[in-house]
């Protein structure tokens, strides 16, 4: 079907409104088209910008997407309070990525390892035809791993330097083309061939010291101290401190036209690798001041894929102003810790829900059956009489009818 019969169709056989199906009608509906299946118009999310961000001494200007209140506002108050003693300092390691090659039914599976080692020239030359863009700029594949996971079972790694690409295609194509290379080599059979989202090799490092006076005392300090050993010591709690990390990275990843779901899959198996843990870690330095930082597997690109294609992700990316992919994932770190510092903060002081629910009690109001030009108000009202919920909106536009 064209773009209009599927909208058509579905308005029919969802019995939606002018109104509802128009709300699918963005600007950039005929890009969709282009880039998925069975298009119907485009989903938009709030774009907002991060402030005070200071990262290996540049400013930055984040923009984050995101539906969440308090997100934003939260990530540039904790930049504020970073730049105080010099802001934040990152690292982010090589490009390398990982593609996976499965082989069972082998003969001999050590005698298959070491072919594979002894072959590992050939191998990779192999490989590096699949892509000469990429080995112009430096990238390609340069090493192999091979991992026994079982009697019957090898895993071929290639390790492939994707540049300032996320690099899943160029990956999966190389796994693709040695796939019968390794089938001769091992006389086993070639099963899944693709990347792996667990980026060991790719990681991104970020810390700042928080000085303790801007944070509110070393009260505070020494109740973010024990806010991180409840994530330390406690899974059901670990795992919602390390989703206060993706609210800011996701927000940036999705804004950049990146993958992030993938992010957040190598975040958290990386997390695991030893029994789940948080990704951040802070500390006390010899001045009281509380240290914070982070290490978290950051496979993003600032070329090729939705970045290539999405104008809004591009414009995003200009307004961002990073060179390179590994700037990228500085940026990515920083605001992860960022975001996560300012949630322990929260949570350890005047809890979560204030911040938050005054900055969503316009979202309550309109979603009350308030209208919109006075949904300004009625938050108003609700967050000056510390009521913020649906019924008390209610209440009070009934009260201005």
């Amino acid at each position: 079907m064209s773009l209009d019969e599927r909208r058509k169709t579905i308005k029919e056989l969802a019995n939606l409104t002018d109104e509802e199906i128009a709300y699918y009608d963005g600007n950039l509906t005929n890009i969709a088209d282009k880039m998925v299946e069975n298009v119907i118009g485009t989903y938009e999310m709030p774009l907002g910008i991060a402030t005070n961000f200071l990262i290996n001494r540049n400013d930055y200007l984040i923009p984050m997407a995101i539906e969440e209140a308090s997100v934003i506002a939260a990530a540039s108050n904790a930049a504020k309070i970073a730049r105080v003693k010099g802001g934040f300092t990152a690292y982010a390691d090589e490009p390398i990525m990982l593609g996976q090659i499965q082989i069972i039914n082998m003969d001999n599976i050590e005698v298959a390892q070491i072919e594979i080692l002894r072959h590992k020239k050939e191998i990779i030359e192999l490989a590096n035809t699949c892509d000469q863009t990429l080995i112009k700029f430096g990238g390609g594949c340069k090493d192999i791993e091979v991992r026994k996971i079982s009697d019957d079972m090898l895993v071929v790694h290639l390790l492939v330097d994707c540049r300032d690409a996320m690099g899943a295609n160029a990956i999966n194509t190389m796994t693709e083309k040695v796939k019968e290379k390794i089938k001769d080599i091992t006389k086993g059979d070639v099963l899944l061939k693709i990347i792996s989202n667990l980026a060991i090799y790719r990681k991104a490092y970020s810390y700042a010291i928080f000085d303790k006076e801007a944070l509110g005392g070393e009260d505070v300090v020494d109740k973010i101290l024990m806010a991180y050993e409840f994530a330390e010591s406690d899974i059901f709690r670990c795992a919602t401190h390390n989703k206060g990390i993706m609210n800011g990275i996701d927000a940036l990843i999705m804004a950049t036209g990146n993958d992030f779901r993938a992010i957040e899959a190598g975040a958290h198996s990386y997390a695991a690798l030893n029994g789940y843990a948080p990704l951040t870690h802070y500390s006390r330095d010899k001045d009281g001041n509380l240290v914070g930082s982070i290490e978290i597997p950051m496979a993003v690109g600032i070329i090729g894929g939705a970045t290539r294609i999405h104008p809004q992700a591009k414009t995003n990316l200009k307004i961002l102003n990073v060179k390179s992919a590994g700037e990228l994932a500085e940026v990515a770190a920083s605001l992860g810790l960022a975001q996560n510092l300012a949630a322990l903060k929260a949570l350890s002081t005047e809890g979560i829900q204030r911040g938050h629910m005054e900055l969503h009690a316009r979202n309550i109001a309109i979603s009350a059956g308030v209208p919109s030009e006075i949904a300004d108000k009625v938050a108003e009202i609700m967050i000056k009489d510390k009521k913020i919920n649906m019924e008390y909106a209610k209440e009070i536009f009934e009260g201005i009818k």
